[in-house]
């Protein structure tokens, strides 16, 4: 078997590093290039889905280290992280770069797949109402989970409407409603149907009448 089959092997991501231990070399090493080929961080040296969607307030990928520094060197000094950690080796070398570049991490992970829970859009909006600015967030492909806490900022900070803020998820970020992330924006269109019936702020329709579960049977039962 050559390097690139053991490399990509489904079983090589157990044997990645966990808890943030990149300090073996071998360790490092397979981190590294699952990293370029499993997570396609390959693919994002090249294309950012980078844009600013209010003043201080941006969205991309999962950048790399040399973008972050060009970030950094923007202004941008706080990232907001969407993807979880779980994601290992994904989240510990931007960890790695951020601590470098003296940037800090706050972590505000969504489902891109599934319905995000009421406590995760709870936790993204507390994480607005601190986070210092300008700020990034980012998902892994700029696209899902960014376009939701894009719309979500759109809506809860800067007062827009829904249809303004649909617009953050939508194919010019590569976002694709057909796909499975369709849940995310069968999840406006459940709050724009009942802001119809009687106006109600986004994030008092999360508190006390969405529903996960189901938005989720309810896009789940659409597909069949």
């Amino acid at each position: 078997m050559n390097p690139l089959s053991r490399l990509l092997r489904r079983d090589r991501p157990a044997r990645l590093p966990t808890e943030g231990d990149l300090s073996d070399p071998g360790q490092r090493r397979r981190a590294f290039w699952a990293y370029q080929f499993m997570d396609h961080a390959i693919l994002r040296h090249l294309w950012s889905n980078f844009d600013q969607i209010a003043p201080g307030v941006y969205r991309s990928n999962q950048p790399g280290h040399w973008r972050l520094k060009r970030y950094r060197d923007m202004g941008i000094r706080t990232v907001l992280y969407l993807r979880a950690s779980s994601e290992k080796w994904a989240f510990h070398f931007e960890r790695e770069s951020l601590e470098a570049l003296g940037m800090t991490m706050i972590s505000a992970p969504l489902h891109s797949r599934s319905a995000p829970t009421r406590e995760a859009v709870q936790s993204l909006i507390a994480a607005f109402r601190t986070i210092d600015r300008p700020f990034l967030m980012h998902c892994k492909s700029g696209a899902d989970r960014a376009g939701l806490a894009s719309a979500i900022y759109l809506m809860v900070m800067l007062g827009k409407d829904v249809q303004a803020a649909r617009r953050m998820l939508s194919p010019r970020y590569i976002h694709l409603r057909f796909t499975k992330t369709g849940v995310l924006d069968m999840m406006l269109d459940w709050y724009e149907a009942r802001n119809a019936e009687g106006p109600i702020g986004f994030e008092d329709w999360i508190a006390h009448e969405y529903d996960a579960a189901a938005l989720q049977a309810a896009f789940d039962a659409g597909r069949r």
